[in-house]
């Protein structure tokens, strides 16, 4: 009916605003023949338009497939194109891989002469790139009499992705010499190369003069790569050359220059990300001497900044002076009251809010919806959500996605799930961030079925194209214990991101094999790709579970004097843990107390854990103690200094810290271990109440028991940290909850099915010892995940080889 009212009353509408209204309804219904017709005929053919076209398209399931066949239907009944119609389907072909489009495309650009159109040969060149090779792509670049820096870009980036690093930096230097100026993310990507071809003189051309820098620096500022931007402005000074006016303005810093309120409130923004409350209090100084606190912007812009840097008290004093408040400014303090937990000021402020004439809109609610979400409230969440229909507003993917995204954040991936299951049901369709952060609750649950199946969900729905999705795609089939499902997903996805490299060399970590994630580790640095301090957690963590110590070591050194990065707790604690593990106990003793931060509970548990392993008496007292005084209320701390106190036999210690316990109130925290079994999920707690099919569970154990012992099984009675006589410990052994779980598998999962098995806490040696020879026995495959990695058992060996 709109549609026909356009077309006839042509006059009465904006075209370009009717046909963007036009596609958006017929996606709406589900019809993606429509908006592609629309698209060709009724809209500007440029690339914000296209982009835009694209976006709106695959968030509403529509296959870009689809587009190409209309544009094959109207070419073939004579429509004509013109060169930007062209290109902008060559994009799409080069998306879709339709290599035979395309080259069909090129054919026709070449009759009607417009195969020297810059921006066709552009989308030439990224066409055969891709979808032909780098040797097509340089005949269409070759073939331009006098080709413009448009192309030269091109042509050097195609071929710096695909690893051909030598042509690439000689193609910028031609560039250099035809006097064209290079982008910044090609000034960049070359950069990368030379360091990784060891080419410094190049590295120094490039560098050589402040344009250079400026360009760079921008470049990383408006990526969002502050730390990096800040970083080549510090080495431009080291080469003893002067920032000017444009450098400043890049970085947009204070020092020496008078920045307007724009400046000022671009200044505010990247401090608000950097989280530098000190230095956002001397820009608000600055504000106030420069009267710069009248402008509406800036005084929203210090509101976010002193909300982002968990600074309420001074965030509201100066959104209450504030004369014009607008929208953003009340959304800012409103989230900031929820991210906080304190609801009741939030919602005294939407009633001010509305008192004061003005409506809160979607974004209101969804930042409440948000923060409600993470903070556990998730019913409530849901309760504004729907409160939303009857204000007129209807709850968009935005709104969903913020649901789930908080219950995943707030460890309630289970109402996540649920969430989705209902936002399905009322027609919302998720988006790649709707994807990622279901996944990233499967993950934390080791849901490896649910994961498998949003995996295709994604795939039918052309989402998992995205790389923040497709790397949480790794993350969930990682925790869920499929390395080698995550390890394909990781090599398929074209543009890595570090986040993607960081990810897949935890994967290995996780499972103890230490090569493997330094093997990945040195062909992410082959990529062109920085590591950061994330990325040395893992590396560290992946030689601190394969027990690699002379490499730990290196790459622990090698933060500060290779890369510039400072050592942080986490990768203090991978050493400790390495170093004790492997009985260096004096080592990393000695690398506590030199360590230039304060040692937190990580890194004393790491150590008590250790000497649990070694029997270290002296240590374990020293490390308990100050587990006490940082952790008093975590029962996990006493039951370990009990267990080396049980090893030594000594008694009276451990009912020493039971008494302890009792009189501080800390209350033993329950164990429990599932297993999912046809759809169905089977807890077995340490003091729940017993499975149903207990009896059964038991005199299966008993006979396993039996068959272990003959190849050699000895139960470790000094996991039972009771004074009993032995006997009575082989039995509280047989209690314990992963042996239930593994037991329950065997019993009732299909032969030859790799066992699953998830536990809260780290698993015993008793357990560990038990699954290898379980393994071994019943010629199965057993997967535990517990508290701090994976374990996989094969032929009576374990992942971990025994380091862990």
């Amino acid at each position: 009916m709109m549609h026909t009212q356009m077309i006839k009353l042509p006059q009465m509408w904006n075209p370009d605003a009717a046909a963007k209204n036009l596609i958006s309804r017929y996606l709406e219904f589900g019809d993606f023949q429509s908006p592609a017709m629309v698209f060709y005929v009724g809209l500007p053919r440029n690339y914000l338009i296209w982009h835009s076209f694209v976006e709106e398209f695959k968030s509403s399931a529509g296959s870009l497939h689809i587009v190409l066949e209309v544009f094959k239907e109207l070419h073939g009944k004579g429509m004509v194109f013109d060169s930007e119609g062209y290109s902008v389907v060559l994009k799409f072909c080069t998306r879709e891989m339709d290599l035979w489009l395309g080259m069909e495309i090129h054919g026709c650009l070449i009759k009607r002469g417009f195969d020297f159109d810059v921006y066709i040969r552009n989308a030439l060149m990224n066409f055969y790139g891709r979808c032909w090779g780098l040797e097509k792509a340089h005949q269409v670049f070759h073939e331009m009499p006098n080709p413009e820096s448009l192309l030269w870009n091109q042509a050097i980036i195609l071929n710096l992705q695909s690893e051909e690093l030598q042509t690439g930096v000689e193609l910028f230097r031609k560039m250099q010499l035809s006097f064209l100026k290079a982008e910044t993310a090609t000034i960049v990507k070359v950069l990368q190369a030379c360091g990784n071809m060891g080419a410094l003189n190049a590295v120094k051309q490039i560098h050589g003069n402040i344009s250079s820098y400026n360009s760079m620096i921008s470049g990383y500022a408006a990526l969002g790569f502050l730390n990096d931007a800040w970083n080549l402005f510090y080495e431009l000074k080291s080469y003893d050359m002067k920032p000017d006016i444009v450098t400043w303005n890049c970085l947009l810093s204070a020092e020496g220059f008078k920045p307007n309120q724009i400046s000022m409130t671009s200044i505010l923004q990247a401090i608000s990300e950097l989280v530098f409350l000190n230095l956002g209090k001397e820009a608000h100084g600055y504000v106030l001497r420069n009267g710069f606190d009248y402008d509406v912007y800036v005084g929203t812009s210090l509101v976010d900044m002193y909300v982002k840097n968990h600074s309420l008290t001074s965030a509201y004093a100066v959104f209450n002076i504030m004369k014009n408040k607008n929208i953003f400014a009340w959304n800012s303090m409103v989230s900031g009251y929820c991210f906080n937990g304190m609801f009741e000021d939030a919602l005294k402020l939407l009633n001010q809010m509305e008192n004061e004439g003005i409506k809160p809109d979607l974004m209101t609610w969804t930042g409440l919806i948000s923060r409600y979400a993470m903070k556990g409230y998730g019913k409530e969440a849901m309760t504004i959500l729907q409160g939303n229909k009857s204000l007129g507003l209807t709850p968009n993917v935005v709104s969903w996605t913020a649901l789930i995204s908080g219950c995943s954040q707030a460890g309630n991936g289970i109402d996540s799930l649920k969430f989705f299951v209902q936002m399905q049901h009322e027609g919302v369709s998720p988006n790649s961030a709707t994807i990622t952060c279901l996944l990233r609750a499967c993950a934390a649950l080791s849901l490896l079925q649910k994961g498998k199946e949003i995996h295709c969900f994604s795939i039918r729905r052309g989402l998992i194209e995205d790389v923040f999705a497709a790397t949480a795609l790794i993350d969930m089939y990682s925790k869920s214990g499929s390395l080698k499902n995550a390890h394909n997903v990781f090599r398929k996805i074209q543009n890595k991101t570090l986040a993607s490299w960081n990810c897949m060399i935890m994967g290995f970590a996780i499972f103890g094999l230490g090569k493997e994630a330094i093997s990945v580790f040195d062909e992410m640095q082959k990529a062109g790709f920085s590591p950061d301090a994330i990325t040395f957690t893992a590396l560290l963590s992946a030689c601190k579970n394969s027990g690699l110590i002379n490499k730990g070591w290196k790459y622990f050194d090698s933060m500060i004097t290779d890369y510039g990065i400072n050592q942080q707790l986490e990768h203090y604690c991978c050493m400790v843990d390495l170093l004790g593990r492997a009985g260096y106990l004096d080592e990393a003793w000695d690398l506590i107390h030199s360590m230039p931060l304060k040692p937190d509970a990580t890194i004393w548990g790491a150590l008590l854990g250790s000497c649990r392993i070694h029997k270290n008496l002296e240590f374990a007292e020293s490390a308990a103690k100050n587990l006490f005084n940082l952790e008093p209320n975590n029962s996990a701390n006493y039951i370990l200094m009990m267990n080396v106190y049980s090893i030594s036999n000594r008694w009276e210690d451990v009912d020493r810290l039971r008494d302890l316990m009792s009189t501080a109130g800390v209350k033993n925290r329950q164990g429990w271990s599932w297993i999912k079994i046809n759809q169905r999920v089977h807890v077995f707690s340490s003091d729940g109440k017993p499975h149903p099919d207990s009896g059964e569970i038991y005199s299966e154990m008993y006979q396993l028991v039996s068959e272990m012992k003959k190849p050699g099984y000895v139960p470790d009675i000094d996991c039972v940290y009771q004074n009993m006589d032995e006997a009575e410990k082989e039995k509280i052994l047989l209690s314990h909850t992963e042996k239930l779980a593994i037991t329950y598998g065997l019993i009732k999962m299909k032969a030859g099915e790799p066992v699953r098995v998830i536990k809260n806490t780290r698993i015993c040696s008793d357990c560990h010892t038990a699954a290898k020879y379980i393994s071994l026995v019943k010629t199965r495959e057993l997967l535990i995940r517990d508290g701090v990695r994976f374990h996989h058992f094969r032929e009576g060996k374990c992942s971990c080889n025994d380091f862990w």
